[in-house]
């Protein structure tokens, strides 16, 4: 008798993770390999997202079910890079057409057309991110970028990781030393002609500075405006909850790139600002963090000042 007769559509369910499950699994269970087939046709309730792998649903695999499909499909020793693993870290970036993985020289099973799969003798220490294996930041983007071929889009590539304060400049160099140099002409070519005064860069110290500091999370970029919406000056970091502006530039504190002190328009209304310059984040960022924790005290103590916070796109922003 088939002993899927006694195996109920909730008790499969909790041998799969996010609805993914191997066949091995699931003739384990009692499921045979001809109810397989025949749930797996077209306008059955399951499907079969690659050889030896079923997703219990027929409908579109989301990308996190395609990406449990592949781990179960290629075992352990499997990596997730590229774009997917940077979307994994915090990157915004679009969702990729094709996931790289990689994998140890000796795997011998194929992948399919959506998938690109790397050999390598350096398979790094995987970051898990929701239980899914994630090749590290800067492992990452070297990966991503070795699979483009034009030079603007490894540039945005570049540049938006480094805004968001996902690695810095030396680590991307570190990993440029010690990996393997094939593909890596464009990141150097990026690399090469960073500005390291521009925002791009300098905004991406002070996002890893704040994603370590005990405050709750800021919004950044952000124009603060009265209570009729006329601008009074732009917040780097915001915390909208208190009313705190977080100033950060290249040259003296509070100083904006347009010369003007901005921060008075802010103190006048009410703002509980802190300014401080770059030199200040990469070389005392202790400090730094010990002023915005007294700021987020003491201006939550206060009476919220009459202002509103408003989302501004920045020229790096958009890279």
């Amino acid at each position: 008798m088939n002993k899927l007769q006694y195996t109920s559509s909730e008790s499969l369910g909790q041998l799969a993770t996010e609805g993914v499950v191997t066949v091995k699994r699931l003739k384990a269970a009692g499921v045979s390999n001809s109810r397989i087939t025949v749930r797996c046709r077209p306008g059955g309730p399951w499907r079969r997202l690659l050889p030896g792998v079923v997703l219990l649903t027929n409908g579109e695999p989301t990308r996190r079910q395609r990406l449990r499909a592949l781990m179960a499909r290629f075992g352990p020793d499997c990596v997730i890079t590229g774009v997917d693993a940077l979307r994994a870290h915090g990157a915004d970036l679009a969702e990729p057409l094709s996931t790289q993985l990689l994998v140890k020289p000796n795997r011998r099973a194929l992948p399919d057309e959506l998938t690109v799969m790397q050999r390598t003798t350096h398979l790094p220490e995987p970051v898990l991110v929701d239980g899914l294996p994630y090749a590290p930041i800067t492992r990452a983007i070297v990966d991503a970028t070795r699979r483009e071929h034009e030079q603007e889009p490894i540039n945005r590539l570049v540049s938006q990781c480094l805004y968001w304060g996902l690695c810095t400049v030396d680590e991307l160099l570190a990993e440029l030393e010690t990996g393997n140099q094939r593909g890596t002409s464009g990141i150097r070519a990026a690399l090469r002609n960073l500005d390291l005064s521009a925002g791009t860069y300098l905004s991406g110290l002070a996002k890893r500075l704040l994603r370590a500091a005990p405050l709750p999370s800021a919004s950044w970029d952000v124009t603060i405006c009265d209570t009729r919406g006329k601008p009074i000056a732009l917040a780097d970091a915001w915390w909208d909850r208190v009313g705190l502006a977080w100033m950060v530039t290249p040259g003296a504190p509070g100083v904006r790139p347009d010369g003007h002190l901005a921060h008075l328009n802010l103190l006048a209304a009410g703002v509980t600002v802190v300014r401080s310059t770059y030199e200040q984040v990469t070389e005392s960022p202790e400090t730094v963090v010990r002023e915005l924790v007294r700021a987020f005290t003491t201006a939550s103590a206060r009476d919220r000042p009459k202002v509103q916070g408003l989302r501004r796109l920045r020229v790096d922003d958009a890279a």
